[in-house]
């Protein structure tokens, strides 16, 4: 790719920072996170080296699901302040140089949204249609089912309607008929409106579920035609904007979601597949599935990249493993039956499950952040904060965030039994424990490690544009990954094992080895006619570049 492109795909080497308004910082007193609060906190953001915020929900709701179950489209909660506080916001963040994407829901709409009101009350009401219905409850497979054990179905009965009502989530999210060209046009205004106020992108939730036909009738509805138009609408409306998929499928799958070799559908997609060989690697201490998993990654057109993270807003979904496995991964970062989740999927944050172990927590993010896309980190992480699991189910990694020792770690000043969610409380990962002040200035702390993983990671193009190819290693806890870009080849290494290694690599085809230069890590390296020897620690991570 022409560097002069770089910035033209600037998702392709970004930081991803995402954050629940709700939970960030409070500025009025009342117990809920706020735009106005979020504004103060963009300079730790920008300390960290985050290019892009991605906000969790923030539109009008009754919360049951903490914002994804929407009652309007076009406008803030009032809980979470006014749309000038979110204009106000967006301008500090550009003014710092970073972006911000916003999630897009438009798989469902809460029960209480007007337009299902409408559709329920009137079956000949223009809205009806906007859902979709069924006279009888049509068979299903309980294996089917989103969340087992909270729903038992997804098809409700409505008394009013007298039909059932489908919802691939839960019951009190009716999904959306996206078959209907009005919904389809909807879509479009709900899209151009945020990015007219400044949005540059949206992450797209559940996009497999949204393009997913249900109708009876045949209507010509072609859903990966109708997400080439919604890209190419985009497009037209901001040059920058990005469109970034929670498509949680097996590779191939996955792979049509881009579109065909030309990538004209989804700018970029969260990699569930090769997030979870990394959970089974960590568990086992064992790199071999992590070069499986980039073995059967699919190539991308040259616009379109992957987003890499090692755990997200949700649970910490397993469901890609063999039953084997994720067992494998339960016995050794959840055992207790209450850290698990619909039997596939873990609650916890990374730190607890490596039990507060920092150089292999270090090794991890720099694991995931060497991977051939761009990062994303959830807030929180910069800190090695836990989660919280006298919250119940998902929402036990949403607790506040920590930012002093203080009166509710800093969230809020309002009383401890007025906040939205209680902040972490066991000892060991209480605010008096873990916070970004006491964080912000050691130069030993985890925020620093942090802070100069995500900028070292930005001043590596090469991850993000590069060719990358898996370096074989006799050594199993040893994942190497090398990333050639022009000029440029990054090796990255880490040992996912506790035990010392001193691992060599060839450079046999580098035309001119060049200059070498450490960029990350520690441990010995030398280099000797064209092998690269390079000694780990425990746990140890090491990134050297070679340049012409």
């Amino acid at each position: 790719m022409d560097i002069s492109r770089t910035s033209d795909v600037w998702w392709k080497n970004a930081v991803f920072y995402c954050l629940d308004v709700e939970t960030f910082q409070d500025s009025n007193g009342d117990g809920v996170g706020d735009f106005a609060g979020l504004t103060r906190r963009l300079d730790h953001l920008d300390r960290l080296g985050v290019s892009c915020i991605w906000l969790m929900p923030f539109y009008p709701s009754p919360n049951h699901d903490d914002g994804y179950d929407v009652t309007d489209y076009y406008a803030v909660d009032p809980r979470l302040g006014t749309m000038g506080d979110l204009v106000e916001f967006l301008r500090s963040a550009r003014d710092r140089g970073m972006r911000v994407i916003a999630d897009l829901v438009v798989n469902h709409t809460s029960r209480e949204h007007p337009w299902f009101q409408a559709a329920r009350s009137d079956p000949a009401s223009p809205y009806h249609d906007w859902y979709v219905w069924r006279d009888e409850k049509p068979e299903e497979d309980a294996s089917s089912l989103i969340f087992p054990g909270e729903e038992d179905s997804s098809w409700s009965w409505d008394p009013k309607a007298r039909k059932y009502y489908l919802h691939r989530f839960y019951s009190h999210q009716p999904d959306l008929n996206v078959e209907n060209p009005a919904v389809r046009d909807e879509i479009r205004r709900i899209v151009g409106f945020w990015l007219q106020l400044g949005l540059s992108g949206f992450r797209v939730d559940a996009v497999p579920f949204l393009l997913e036909q249900m109708s009876t009738e045949d209507k010509g509805f072609a859903p990966h035609r109708w997400l080439r138009d919604l890209r190419a609408f985009i497009n037209r409306r901001s040059g920058e904007a990005v469109l970034l998929g929670e498509v949680n499928l097996d590779y191939p799958d996955v792979r049509r979601f881009f579109g065909d070799e030309d990538g004209d559908e989804l700018h970029m997609c969260l990699d569930f597949n090769l997030n979870q060989a990394m959970a089974l690697a960590l568990a086992r201490e064992d790199a071999g599935p992590i070069v499986h998993g980039l073995r059967h990654m699919p190539e991308l057109a040259p616009d379109d990249g992957w987003a890499h993270f090692l755990r997200n807003h949700d649970e910490w979904s397993l469901d890609k493993l063999t039953e084997a496995e994720r067992q494998e991964v339960f016995a050794s970062f959840g055992p207790d039956p209450d850290m698990q989740l619909f039997g596939r999927g873990l609650r916890r944050r990374m730190p607890t499950m490596l039990k507060g172990n920092e150089a292999r927590m270090r090794m991890a993010y720099a694991l995931m952040t060497s991977m051939p896309g761009a990062p994303v980190l959830f807030y929180g992480e910069e800190i090695g904060m836990a989660e919280n699991l006298d919250i119940p189910g998902r929402l036990a990694v949403r607790a506040p965030m920590q930012w002093e020792s203080g009166h509710n770690g800093g969230f809020s000043p309002a009383p401890a039994d007025r906040l939205l969610r209680p902040v972490v409380s066991e000892g060991r990962w209480s605010p008096a424990r873990v916070n970004v002040a006491e964080q912000q200035d050691r130069p030993d702390s985890f925020f620093k490690f942090m802070e100069q993983l995500m900028r070292r990671r930005r001043e590596c193009p090469e991850i993000a544009f590069g060719t990358h190819a898996v370096l074989p290693m006799a050594e199993a806890p040893v994942f190497a990954i090398r990333h050639d870009w022009q000029d440029r080849t990054l090796i990255a290494l880490a040992n996912l094992g506790s035990q010392e290694q001193t691992v060599t690599c060839s450079l046999s085809d580098i035309d001119s080895i060049g200059t070498l230069r450490p960029i990350l890590g520690s441990g010995k390296i030398s280099v000797k006619k064209t092998e690269l020897t390079v000694e780990l620690e425990g746990y140890g991570l090491r990134w050297v570049r070679f340049e012409v």
